[in-house]
This record gives structure tokens, sequence and C-alpha cells, in this order.
């Protein structure tokens, strides 16, 4: 059985980005993939220095450790002037090529405007700068506010089978690359 991390990169308490990862993964876990989400909003974590160590921040070593257990990952930013969140960067910053290197990784982005893949893109040069894996298969979820019902889920059909194939790709890659069955 695979492992799957996902990390959201947004603070914001109904934050549609956690919305987001929530469903996907669901979907992932509907497919035999054990999951864990590491939601930044819960955890203290500080700017990075480029330090080994940061004393007196628990979450940090939380963090590297549960993102080296993994086999793979969901990122989820928001995409704030057309890039990743400050957020998910520092913690992305907070880990080594120990910890990210090798991930399967699959990417989704939230705005508030069109869908445009700035953030996308962006965190896909950073995954594979840390020799990670990007799975082609990743959704920007536009208009965010009119994407999800109030039970939290997608409303356009097209982009939930999106998010299925997403699910599909992330746990089928993840197995393969990372040899498990």
């Amino acid at each position: 059985m695979v492992k799957i991390v996902g990390i959201n990169g947004s603070l914001r308490a109904k934050s549609y980005s956690y919305q987001a990862l929530t469903l996907a993964i669901q979907r992932v876990q509907a497919l035999g993939a054990s999951t864990e989400i590491l939601d930044l909003r819960q955890m203290q974590l500080p700017f990075c220095i480029g330090s080994d160590d940061y004393p007196g921040y628990p979450d940090v070593i939380r963090l590297r450790e549960t993102v080296q257990e993994a086999d793979g990952l969901i990122l989820v930013t928001p995409e704030y002037h057309g890039g990743v969140s400050g957020v998910l960067k520092n913690a992305l910053d907070l880990m080594t090529f120990d910890h990210l290197s090798g991930k399967v990784t699959g990417l989704l982005s939230v705005l508030g405007g069109q869908a445009n893949s700035n953030a996308l893109n962006e965190l896909r040069l950073i995954i594979r700068w840390v020799h990670g894996w990007v799975i082609p298969e990743q959704i920007a979820f536009g208009r965010a506010w009119q994407a999800f019902g109030e039970d939290g889920k997608l409303l356009d059909e097209k982009l939930s089978k999106r998010l299925d194939q997403f699910a599909e790709s992330l746990v089928d890659h993840s197995r393969k690359l990372r040899g498990v069955l």
C-alpha cells in the first residue's frame, strides 16, 4: 500500500485549497492508498533560514519525517500574485533533497479568478529541482468560490472526473515508482 501525504498551502480558516485537498485525499483513499494531511494551519513552522535545525519547532521534524516516509505527495496552493503561496513555499524550503527526492507529486491550485497554470508551473519547477516526479495531470480550480457546493463537493462533473483521473495517476505512478503493489 502506498502512502500519500497532502499539504495545504493556505492559512485561511475556510480555505478552498483545503477543500480541494480533502476531495483529492478522499479519491486517493478510495483507490486503496493510506493518507495523511499536513494542515499548515495547525502547524507552527518558522521562516526558513537555511538551517538543518530549528530548535523549538517540533513541527519541522514532523513535516520532514512525514514527507520522507511518504510514497507520494499532493501539494495544493492558492495562487497569489501569479505564484505559489509563501506558506507552501516556506514549508518546502524547510525540507531538503533527503525529504523530497523521488516523491511522486500531484499538484493542485486554487484561484479566485480564471484558471491558469502559473502556480502549478512554479511548483513543477520546485519539485523537479529537488528530484521529485510530478504527474502530468494537474488541476487549477478557477473561480473557487463557484467550484464547491455547500457540502464541499465539486459542482462541475467534468472537474470531478479530472480529479478522479488525477488521483488514479498519482496512486498508479506512486506504486510503480516506489515498487509498492
